[in-house]
């Protein structure tokens, strides 16, 4: 049975009176012709871990493109902190904070796993791509790549080749890598997908930690996950925010088991709120 919903400070579970720390307002997408994300209005509370969920080809993953700039929005605006980030560049919206992991793990895999965190660490400092810098220059960043490590339950792995590590642990190491660059927002891409069981806890139980002192938007699959994270959910259906809530009411809402319906995941969600 999974958990229930995260009570407590974070998840409030009535409409919060701060401004949101990044906020949608009308964002819309076209592809010649078709309409992928269609007038979505997100509103993220720092603090707070949010879900992104919905079929597939609801617009999710797009949705994040959007944010991150990876793709140019076609109508509508983004804001950070209430300001405009709309018509900026991906790395600057980085180097606000803002940083996202994707749905494929994105490591080095013949570098070592310490490795891997350490050109994490040295994107802020603009060297990231110094390889020609002796050894001894990253000294000073070992001990945090190492703490990171620890953090992630990948210390004992630090010299081994990251090519070599199982599926799980290459998804931590990404989330150790996401962590070196400071994020004030993480934007998890299906961090769970492609997992069993044992793997999918670890995970939860890393953003759990990781979301200490942060702001999370995530898409994902497993309701189980979602049900056990996340204080606010926002469901997308053909491009369009469905529903939003927690997950007591957004499980419970018949549009969205509607727009699930005949899918693994409608089954589930029945599943899971009737534990809940």
């Amino acid at each position: 049975m999974p958990s229930p919903p995260i009570q407590g400070p974070r998840a409030s579970g009535g409409a919060s009176t701060t401004a949101p720390i990044l906020e949608t307002r009308g964002l819309s997408k076209d592809f010649r012709g078709f309409t992928a994300v269609d007038d979505v209005n997100l509103q993220i509370q720092e603090g707070h871990i949010h879900a992104l969920i919905g079929p597939n080809g609801a617009g999710k993953t797009t949705v994040f493109n959007l944010l991150t700039r990876f793709l140019p929005a076609t109508r509508g605006e983004i804001l950070y902190r209430g300001k405009s980030i709309t018509r900026m560049r991906s790395h600057e919206i980085a180097r606000l904070g803002l940083v996202r992991s994707f749905q494929i793990s994105a490591v080095f895999g013949q570098m070592t796993v310490l490795e891997n965190v350490l050109v994490a660490l040295q994107r802020p400092l603009g060297t990231s791509f110094h390889f020609w810098k002796p050894k001894s220059s990253l000294d000073s960043l070992n001990e945090r790549a190492l703490q990171l490590l620890e953090q992630v339950g990948l210390r004992e792995d630090a010299h081994r080749v990251t090519a070599g590590l199982p599926y799980g642990r290459k998804r931590a190491l990404e989330l150790a890598t996401t962590l070196a660059l400071e994020p004030t927002v993480m934007l998890l891409d299906e961090p769970t997908q492609g997992m069993g069981a044992e793997d999918v806890d670890r995970v939860v139980e890393l953003i759990r930690v990781a979301a200490q002192g942060r702001t999370v938007l995530m898409v994902e699959h497993n309701l189980s996950v979602v049900s056990r994270l996340c204080d606010r959910i926002s469901v997308l259906a053909r491009g369009r925010v469905l529903a939003e809530g927690d997950y007591a009411s957004v499980s419970a809402n018949a549009e969205v088991r509607e727009a699930y319906l005949g899918s693994e995941v409608s089954e589930s969600a029945t599943a899971q709120h009737e534990e809940v």
